[in-house]
């Protein structure tokens, strides 16, 4: 079997689709994307396109090495996020080939159902008790939200009563049963963490996501050693190299993106050194359903897996949702909060090719937002 074309799809509201064809008729498909890079990274995947048409896709590891060390320069989101749709895209193939789903090629499954999680609150979060109440109400059994809007370095005594008022309406909501995490996305300074950290002990967050941002990962050793909250990041780190500091600092959870960190083959190593350090796996994805169906893969194989983050919902999707483009869905039909390990081969989801090549006619232009504080300096987003 000879891999003959790969194609790259923009589809809305902000994902890159691939697919890659074979000789033989075997098809798969994978999610390659930087949210607002679109454009890039699909440049990135046609130039590795060199290497692979003509190619065995069963290859697999071989062509992970070569994509990410055969260019010498190497790293970084784009070329990461270019690999990790190929890696998708090849697993596709090989449970295809074989007859089986993913992670049955990855060792078998751990589990029978992965726990799932939905976000509420917007990026401006507002409204939050309610849209808590509305996942409950749909089987959730946990949430996540952002603490807060764009914040100061050090903020005011109001912004900090702010976000912890929210938690705990929301913890109010949930009950004991039931969990929240809490994700600071890189708007929040060191110094303003080790001053919200202690206040959201008592709420008893499942996680605090991105505490810091990844160019300050050096510190994470300290604010761990400040609270009894668990702490999380992962989603701007894109390979095991990128890990190996984090994992030492005494994180509770690692969130690398299948789309973003070298796909299911680097995931899965990822992984195997997060739980030699007694982290557990909360893949990042807000994205769409091939990169959703890789995550799968992945928290059905792994042992040290934690919750799955799904999309479906998000305030990011506007134009059209996850399940737009499935032939059915029933891989993301969630029982209880929980998604259902499934017989069918490879990533286990059916896309719909029409559907695809239909949207790709608009494609789109997503890009994030360029906040500015109330001096009109720029701010994280």
């Amino acid at each position: 079997m000879k891999i003959t074309e790969l194609e790259t799809f923009l589809v809305a509201p902000r994902w890159l689709f691939l697919r890659i064809a074979t000789d033989e008729g075997v098809t798969g498909w994978g999610e390659p994307v930087v949210e607002g890079r679109a454009e890039t990274v699909r440049a990135a995947v046609h130039e590795m396109a060199d290497h692979l048409v003509g190619r065995d896709p069963l290859r697999i590891e071989d062509h992970w090495q070569v994509l990410t060390k055969g260019g010498f320069y190497r790293g970084g989101p784009i070329l990461s996020s270019a690999v990790a749709g190929i890696d998708q895209a090849l697993w596709d193939i090989a449970g295809k080939t074989y007859g089986v789903p993913v992670h049955r090629l990855l060792g078998g499954p751990v589990r029978d159902r992965v726990r799932m999680y939905a976000w509420i609150g917007g990026d401006r979060p507002s409204d939050v008790a309610e849209l808590a109440r509305e996942q409950v109400k749909a089987g959730f059994t946990a949430v996540k939200m952002n603490a807060s809007a764009e914040l100061a370095a050090i903020d005011t005594p109001a912004r900090t009563a702010e976000v912890i008022e929210r938690v705990a309406a929301v913890r109010d909501v949930l009950g004991d049963e039931r969990d929240i995490a809490v994700d600071f996305h890189g708007r929040v300074s060191t110094a303003m963490s080790r001053r919200l950290l202690p206040l959201l002990e008592p709420l008893h967050p499942l996680f605090v996501e991105e505490p810091v941002l990844p160019e300050h990962s050096d510190h994470l050793r300290s604010l761990v050693e400040s609270t009894s909250v668990p702490l999380a990041t992962g989603e701007r780190l894109y390979s095991r190299w990128d890990f190996r500091e984090v994992l030492t600092s005494g994180i509770a959870v690692a969130q690398p993106d299948l789309s973003h960190a070298g796909g299911i083959s680097e995931v899965r190593r990822i992984a195997a050194m997060a739980e030699a350090h007694d982290v557990t796996m909360a893949p990042h994805c807000p994205l769409g359903p091939i990169a959703l169906a890789a995550s799968l893969q992945i928290a059905f194989a792994v042992p040290n897996f934690l919750i799955q983050e799904q999309s479906m919902g998000i305030h990011y999707n506007q134009q059209c949702d996850l399940l737009d483009y499935v032939m059915d869905p029933e891989p993301f039909r969630f029982d209880n909060g929980h998604a259902v390990a499934g017989s069918r081969p490879g990533l286990g989801v059916e896309i719909d090719e029409k559907a695809v090549r239909r949207a790709a006619q608009t494609g789109h232009r997503w890009r994030n937002p360029v906040w500015r504080g109330a001096d009109g300096a720029f701010t994280e987003w």
